[in-house]
């Protein structure tokens, strides 16, 4: 008997239509049944409302992104300011070398000197830009203190350029070690050009001729010395200084240790590039012959 009941039950049940299912089937059983459905094609009042609230949450468009997700997604926000500002900085400091090392001799003693751009011209542009953008790193906090000292308070909130210029500090910092390790790898370079060992035949040459035994300048020796020796410790405070920017280094020391390196040894480094290039310029400071100016004034 119970095999005859279900074969009269599957009879009743394919009477059945879809629609008399349909309404035999309870309200919250539709909605569930309607959302779980992937071959409906129609969306219920549950599933509208849910996508209605997400659509005022997100603010999601097809063509759209939210402004929150737009600033995360900016190209470079915070280095902005400090490329183009080194960017501006070289410019100017391969123009000025460019006349001075490549142009100058042209014009005045017809001489051509157009090899020495790829090397020479831009290794005397790069300590330049380095140490005046290392200058730029610590430079806007003495002008925060002069601001306090004179608004007579530090709380007192800053003006927008000087708060800006606080902030990308450390970007200011990265590309002057930057800029510091092309000038060291140029320098090293200097042997492996022809033109050097052209000249250095040059030299021998014309120590012969002038019955020379010994080259030696005692001064320009000492020279040399300290002014490379000053040039790596320099470059190796530069790269703890970088080193300790980075957030999983910087996270490991106290606030006090971070300010030490920061501060202390930045002022140190940039106080040793500057005596770095003073003494390679020697007596060049105060020969008059090295102003260009005042060259073409005697010729």
């Amino acid at each position: 008997w119970l095999k005859q009941y279900f074969i009269e039950l599957m009879e009743i049940q394919q009477n059945i239509t879809n629609q008399e299912l349909w309404k035999m089937k309870p309200r919250r059983s539709l909605e569930e049944d309607d959302y779980l459905s992937k071959n409906s094609g129609e969306t219920s009042m549950l599933k509208r409302s849910v996508l209605l609230h997400l659509d005022q949450t997100t603010h999601f468009d097809e063509f759209d992104c939210p402004q929150k997700l737009q600033h995360k997604q900016e190209l470079f926000p915070e280095w902005r300011l400090p490329i183009k500002i080194a960017a501006v900085l070289s410019s100017l400091a391969f123009l000025y070398t460019l006349l001075r090392e490549v142009i100058h001799p042209l014009v005045t003693s017809h001489q051509q000197c157009f090899y020495k751009i790829p090397i020479l011209v831009i290794n005397k542009v790069l300590p330049v830009v380095s140490i005046t953008l290392l200058a730029l790193v610590y430079l806007p906090g003495v002008i925060a203190a002069a601001v306090q000292l004179h608004n007579g308070t530090k709380y007192k909130k800053f003006p927008h350029w000087l708060d800006r210029w606080m902030l990308t500090r450390k970007q200011f910092g990265l590309l002057s070690f930057f800029f510091a390790i092309l000038h060291a790898i140029y320098s090293l370079s200097y042997p492996m050009r022809r033109s050097y060992r052209y000249k250095l035949l040059n030299w021998a040459y014309q120590q012969v001729q002038q019955k020379k035994e010994d080259a030696w300048i005692e001064h320009d020796v000492w020279r040399m010395e300290i002014y490379v020796s000053l040039g790596i410790v320099a470059l190796a405070i530069l790269a703890l200084l970088a080193v300790t920017s980075i957030p999983s280094v910087s996270d490991s020391l106290t606030w006090r240790e971070f300010h030490y390196i920061q501060s202390k040894l930045g002022i140190v480094a940039l106080l040793l590039g500057t005596i770095h290039a003073l003494i390679f310029a020697w007596n060049k400071w105060v020969d008059i012959k090295q102003f260009v100016g005042i060259h073409l004034q005697v010729l």
